[in-house]
């Protein structure tokens, strides 16, 4: 388990530095800079700036010397909030994106894993096709169509629930954690299925069958462990993704975390912003995937053994 852990870990220190290099030479790539916008700004002031933040000097300067501050955990000053730091902007809205995608993910469990073990109990059947055919919707419908749609229903017209904001009261919460959850509850339902369908077929599986014990019995107690290795897996992935994807859901419902920031940055250019968010999310998904593979590895010893193989 240990060389597994450290064959991962020595393989996505490449992946960060290809990360890092690739999107800081890509957002100065992009036309115009993060003074552009300031049009109250003289040319004299504007070169100032570009001096302070040392946007004057050559490409390769700049990129060592972001390496240099990055190494010493500084992700240096924001260009648009100027008396703030992007380690403070990141520190105030990571909590709360973490909290939506807790939620999220909670959500997306319970709903596709109980779809899924019905789904795999009477295949075939229309308790199989129902909630299956819900699934596929789900994975077509993107999130930035259903949160209107949720806004439009349960907050225009049947005004159950708020439609923005974050805090206040717990139901701020529901829509943008349905919202966000829904397509990974799809993609975990079908897994389930699958997953499901494939233990349920085993020789243990007809001899518990055999013996008489109940449905429940053979489902929580024998099929479930070895059916539920695939949700496991994509576990990591799909908290990254519900990361990465909070940033629509946080723009739609104007939740103060740290997506909106980051569209925020992009829109305004603001370089240190962009990077130091790029970095730390690329940090959290290279984690999030290990932690996923740890714990499959962990319900099923064979895939560290194939891994040494291959």
């Amino acid at each position: 388990m240990m060389r597994f852990f450290v064959g991962r870990l020595l393989q996505s220190i490449p992946v960060i530095f290809i990360v890092i290099t690739a999107t800081f030479f890509l957002v100065r790539a992009a036309p115009g800079g993060p003074f552009d916008a300031e049009k109250t700004l003289s040319p004299e002031v504007i070169e100032r700036l570009n001096e302070r933040y040392n946007l004057d000097a050559p490409m390769y300067e700049q990129y060592f010397d972001y390496l240099g501050h990055l190494v010493q955990g500084d992700f240096g000053p924001s260009f648009r909030y100027t008396n703030r730091t992007v380690t403070e902007i990141i520190y105030a809205g990571l909590p709360i994106t973490f909290e939506l995608a807790i939620y999220a993910i909670m959500i997306a469990l319970v709903i596709g894993i109980l779809a899924g073990m019905l789904a795999a109990i009477k295949p075939n059947s229309a308790q199989d096709y129902i909630p299956m055919s819900l699934a596929m919707t789900g994975i077509c419908m993107p999130s930035f169509l259903l949160g209107p749609l949720l806004v439009l229903v349960f907050g225009i017209w049947l005004q159950w629930l708020p439609v923005s904001g974050w805090g206040y009261s717990p139901g701020d919460k529901i829509l943008p954690a349905i919202t966000l959850g829904s397509t990974y509850a799809a993609y975990i339902a079908r897994l389930t299925r699958g997953g499901m369908l494939e233990i349920l077929s085993q020789d243990y599986i007809r001899t518990a069958k055999a013996k008489g014990l109940s449905t429940a019995s053979i489902i929580f107690r024998h099929a479930l462990r070895g059916g539920l290795s695939p949700v496991v897996a994509f576990l990591g992935p799909a908290i990254a993704g519900l990361l990465a994807g909070s940033f629509v859901v946080e723009t739609i419902f104007q939740i103060p975390g740290l997506g909106r920031f980051y569209v925020q940055a992009a829109f305004n250019r603001d370089y240190t912003m962009i990077l130091g968010t790029t970095i730390l999310l690329s940090c959290l998904i290279v984690l999030l995937n290990m932690l996923s593979d740890l714990l499959a590895v962990w319900l099923n010893p064979r895939l560290a053994l194939s891994n040494e193989k291959n």
